[in-house]
């Protein structure tokens, strides 16, 4: 009887969006795992979880006014990792993080303006563009830091990147990442410049035919992108206390997949940050679950690949789906 209320329940809810369908999605793992996985309902296990997402979900932020606007970015962890290896080299030269941290983040700025620059005064696809400065910029990482392992940062800082406030499950660097949300989502869903870049994604040619500035304003985006990325780096070699070249590898197919499966389309014109978060949360959850049930790393990578797959095609099927349902009405 109980089976039978709780399906009719879930009959009941509205999943004509796919953001939203994510987000009940999001809510119906929690619920199985907290239910049916050991230790997922553990204090130390939902702070691990919240914390190794945060990587994806600051990226995430950026990524999806990006893919929004019809442009991606794929070196967004060689940006990243870049910016620990820059990080550690400088910390063994004897410079104070309160200096180090702002030299990173004027990088991680330079990396997206080079990209944006390629994309916008070029004419060349950022897919390709920036396919190539993840290659790049992996590599200067790894001639900027060698093989090195960088490890012995101040302690308040790794206290902050992975500690827990107080008693609770929650990290402490969850707070001001709940800033840069709140701030995303107005910047995307409540100015003219986050209603513009909708435009420039649905129609490009139409968005500079009625005046706006596109190629600025994707060069921003790009500026940005590389500003988060760089942040990231900082974050992640902090939360792992450890600044090596290869730090984030792989972190771009997590992104990707994550701002797609929450519902932005990769043609851009089409979404909603709160999709997107939901979907770097559910990807988080699902891996966490993963980790806990012994599930190999390249098999995690595999799943990831398949939720990319599925991110893409979804949407595109459940429009389908809706314009033959409303074709059969009309006839």
């Amino acid at each position: 009887m109980a089976d039978s209320s709780l399906a009719r329940a879930i009959r009941g809810i509205s999943l004509k969006r796919w953001d939203s369908a994510v987000g009940v999605l999001l809510v119906v793992v929690l619920l199985l795992s907290f239910g049916f996985v050991d230790g997922f309902g553990n204090g130390l296990n939902l702070s691990f979880l919240i914390g190794n997402t945060l990587p994806i979900a600051l990226i995430a932020l950026p990524m999806t006014l990006l893919v929004v606007s019809g442009e991606i970015d794929l070196s967004v962890a060689s940006t990243a990792g870049l910016s620990g290896a820059v990080m550690g080299a400088l910390w063994n030269q004897g410079l104070t993080i309160e200096v180090i941290i702002p030299i990173c983040l004027l990088l991680g700025v330079v990396c997206g303006l080079i990209n944006g620059l390629l994309v916008t005064r070029l004419g060349l696809p950022s897919l390709a563009v920036t396919i190539g400065t993840m290659a790049a910029y992996r590599g200067i990482a790894q001639i900027v830091l060698g093989s090195d392992a960088v490890t012995d940062f101040p302690t308040q800082y790794l206290d902050f990147a992975a500690g827990r406030i107080g008693d609770t499950f929650v990290p402490y660097a969850l707070l001001p990442f709940l800033v840069l949300l709140a701030i995303a989502v107005v910047v995307l869903h409540a100015t003219p410049f986050g209603r513009s870049l909708f435009a420039i994604g649905a129609n490009e040619e139409a968005a500079r035919f009625a005046g706006l500035r596109v190629k600025r304003q994707k060069l921003i985006l790009f500026a940005v992108t590389g500003l988060t990325a760089s942040l990231t780096g900082i974050f992640w070699a902090l939360h792992y206390a450890s600044a090596r070249y290869d730090n984030a590898t792989g972190l771009e197919l997590s992104v990707i997949a994550a701002v797609l499966l929450g519902g932005i389309d990769f043609d851009g014109g089409k979404g909603t940050l709160g999709g997107a978060i939901a979907g770097v949360f559910l990807l988080g959850a699902l891996q966490n679950v993963m980790s806990l049930q012994d599930v190999s790393a390249q098999s995690q990578i595999v799943v990831t690949g398949i939720l990319l797959v599925l991110s893409v095609l979804g949407p595109r099927v459940a429009r389908q789906v809706s314009l033959a349902r409303a074709s059969q009405r009309l006839t």
